[in-house]
Formats: C-alpha cells, sequence, structure tokens
C-alpha cells in the first residue's frame, strides 16, 4: 500500500517535470535558435570578407612583385653590361708591358685570397717576396669581376628592400579598407 501511494505520488511529479522539460526545452529552442542562425550567418559573412581581403592581398602583393621583379632586374642585368665592358676594356689599360715592369710577388696574392676567403694569411714567410706568375691584368680583371657581383647584389638587395616595403604598404591599405 506505501508503494502504491508513493508511486501514485511520484507519477505525476515525473509527468509534470518531463512536462516542464520539455516546454524549458521548446521555449529555449524557439527563443535561441533565431539566434544561433544569426550569428552564424553573421560568420559565414565574416569569412566571406577574409576571403575577399585575402585575395585582394594576394592581388596587389603580386603586382608589387612583377612591378618590382621587372624593374630591378633590368637594373642587374644594365650593371651586369657594364661590368662586362669594364672587364674587356682590361687590356687596354693594363698591358704585357705594365705586367712585366710592375711585378705580383706570392704575398700579395695570399693576402688577396686570404680577403676574399676570411681567413688568416699565416705568418710571413721569405717566399712571399718571390713573382706569383700571375699578370696584373688577371688581377685587375678578377677585380673588376668581383666589384661587378658586389653592383649586383647591391642591386638585388635595394630591389628586396623596395620589394619588402611595398608589401608593408599594400598589407597595410588592404587592411585600412577591410
Amino acid at each position: 500500500m506505501l508503494n502504491n501511494w508513493i508511486t501514485a505520488l511520484l507519477r505525476p511529479l515525473c509527468i509534470a517535470t518531463t512536462t516542464f522539460c520539455f516546454g524549458i526545452g521548446c521555449a529555449g529552442s524557439f527563443y535561441y535558435k533565431p539566434r544561433i542562425q544569426k550569428a552564424q550567418a553573421a560568420l559565414v559573412q565574416y569569412k566571406m570578407q577574409v576571403a575577399l581581403a585575402q585575395a585582394q592581398l594576394a592581388e596587389a602583393q603580386a603586382k608589387v612583385v612583377i612591378q618590382t621583379e621587372v624593374q630591378y632586374r633590368d637594373r642587374i642585368k644594365i650593371v651586369k653590361e657594364k661590368g662586362n665592358t669594364i672587364i674587356k676594356e682590361v687590356p687596354i689599360y693594363v698591358n704585357q708591358a705594365d705586367t712585366d715592369h710592375f711585378g705580383v710577388n706570392v704575398g700579395f696574392v695570399r693576402h688577396y685570397n686570404a680577403a676574399f676567403s676570411n681567413e688568416p694569411t699565416g705568418s710571413p714567410a721569405e717566399f712571399n717576396r718571390k713573382p706569383a706568375g700571375v699578370s696584373l691584368a688577371e688581377i685587375a680583371e678578377i677585380n673588376a669581376f668581383n666589384a661587378n657581383i658586389c653592383w649586383q647584389w647591391r642591386e638585388q638587395a635595394l630591389g628586396l628592400r623596395v620589394f619588402y616595403r611595398q608589401l608593408q604598404q599594400t598589407q597595410q591599405s588592404i587592411a585600412a579598407k577591410n
């Protein structure tokens, strides 16, 4: 009998609780569902704006790349051509008579090579005073070649600096628009 009495009390309580939870769930669904859909629509809109901004940025960066590359490739080509002209003119300015009159010794060659290898020359020795068998014309050609390469690197470095600045400006202008 006690068991029936508890069951009789709990049954309506369970039904009421279930009904209440179902009602809250339905009301919550009606209340939150439009808000969730609105937030999802806003998220989709935001993702589309981000994708559009990225596409604009990529297009602007591509223009910067092309412009900078064309400009500095031509400058490097001009520098290289000028250097090759200077190298070809070495025999005009340094001839065999100059080489015979002004000798190059082993010490000079050791020092020159050490400077380009970035290693110490080592201790001086008596054989540094002997003739190296390298003509002044060869040294002039090598020096002109090295100077030409340095000028090409300079132009490339300047081009990369301009390229980086233009990319930054492009990025900032695209970000300011959005």
